[in-house]
């Protein structure tokens, strides 16, 4: 069973004596049969817990800087109405006492701990989200990683893998972006696409009759959930491992790149799909940044000498470890030039950042 757990954050311009506050919630808390325990606190303000019958759990702490806080955990399926009275009472009684000194009162929804369904999913630089989620339509473990496709009520099934949101149906500007937003002419080319594994970008490309693409997915599982729960996103393309001007090859990149470079072989366009820019800011220390320097350095390897790379970036907060990306794509064995691009991406709640590059 899920628990809901409510918060009542009061700031104060000054520093505020418990015994001014804490009898007059007594009786609220009292006419709720909650009952009090007193904690020590070392001197650092006033701190009571107060637990009832029914479950539910109120912490009061009067913080000895200037602020009041209040934290009421209950059962999911306890009495919204009861609760929400509970707390405005508490509200409306503290700005009765707290009168004159109150700078800022702060309440928020509930955060649901434990429920069945996930709603919270944190940002790339670390600040948690809520989404309108209510189904998980797909789970799979494969030997790679967790999938899990989620239904949205504003962005449709958003695919999620290892716990990170990749694409959701609503996010378009995500392919777009990946694939040059328009600026590029596909027909007739060769295109090679890294991970994709949605179908988002083999989908559009399919639009624009290219010679040939070739598209290197290692995890069959993604293409199983995607292609029946992402079909507003892959449509058709992944119902089958080849079509009139494309192929699915389920294997490691690594080998097949190292093949394509003993055998000459060129692209017009890579558009590198796998993973976004480790958060890690030490790539000495990180073997995720040695597994984006192998990819980025084969793929320019492969790249017609007027062909084009593409690849996503990370959030534009994290501004250190896009300078270290673009530090890593001037040490590569042939010199490249590139251009970045901010795209606001629907389901990921924050920009993010885009790469185009090209030998020079």
């Amino acid at each position: 069973m899920a628990v809901r757990h409510y918060t009542l954050d009061i700031n104060l311009s000054t520093p505020v004596d418990s015994a001014s506050v804490v009898p007059g919630l007594l009786s609220i808390f009292h006419e709720q049969e909650l009952t009090e325990t007193i904690h020590d606190t070392n001197g650092h303000g006033y701190l009571a817990t107060f637990v009832g019958k029914n479950g539910r759990l109120v912490i009061l702490r009067v913080h000895s800087h200037g602020l009041v806080t209040i934290d009421l955990q209950c059962h999911e399926n306890d009495n919204i109405a009861q609760l929400d009275n509970l707390l405005n009472a508490l509200e409306k009684k503290l700005k009765v006492l707290l009168k004159g000194s109150i700078t800022r009162i702060k309440r928020l929804p509930a955060l649901v701990r434990g429920a069945n369904v996930d709603r919270y999913w944190p940002t790339a630089d670390g600040r948690l989200m809520e989404y309108d989620i209510d189904e998980v339509v797909y789970e799979e473990d494969s030997a790679y990683q967790n999938i899990k496709i989620l239904h949205s009520r504003q962005y449709g099934n958003i695919l999620v893998l290892d716990g990170d949101v990749n694409l959701a149906e609503s996010d378009l500007a995500y392919t777009q972006a990946i694939t040059g937003n328009g600026r590029e002419n596909y027909a007739g080319k060769e295109v090679l696409i890294l991970g994709g594994g949605d179908g988002g970008i083999l989908a559009e490309l399919v639009k624009q009759k290219p010679k040939m693409i070739t598209m290197v997915e290692i995890d069959q599982k993604v293409i199983d959930g995607c292609k029946m729960h992402m079909r507003r996103t892959c449509g058709n393309t992944l119902d089958n491992l080849r079509g009139d001007c494309y192929q699915i090859l389920i294997e490691d990149c690594v080998p097949l790149l190292k093949k394509y470079v003993q055998e000459g072989r060129t692209f017009d366009y890579v558009i590198n799909d796998l993973t976004a820019i480790p958060i890690s800011t030490a790539p000495e220390e990180d073997s995720t940044w040695e597994f984006l320097r192998l990819i980025l350095d084969l793929s320019v390897r492969v790249l017609h000498p007027k062909g084009k790379y593409f690849t996503q970036g990370n959030s534009v907060n994290l501004k250190e470890a896009l300078s270290l990306y673009e530090e890593q794509l001037g040490k590569l064995s042939c010199p490249v030039d590139f251009r970045k691009e901010v795209v606001c991406v629907p389901s990921y709640l924050e920009q993010w950042v885009f790469y185009t590059a090209w030998k020079k």
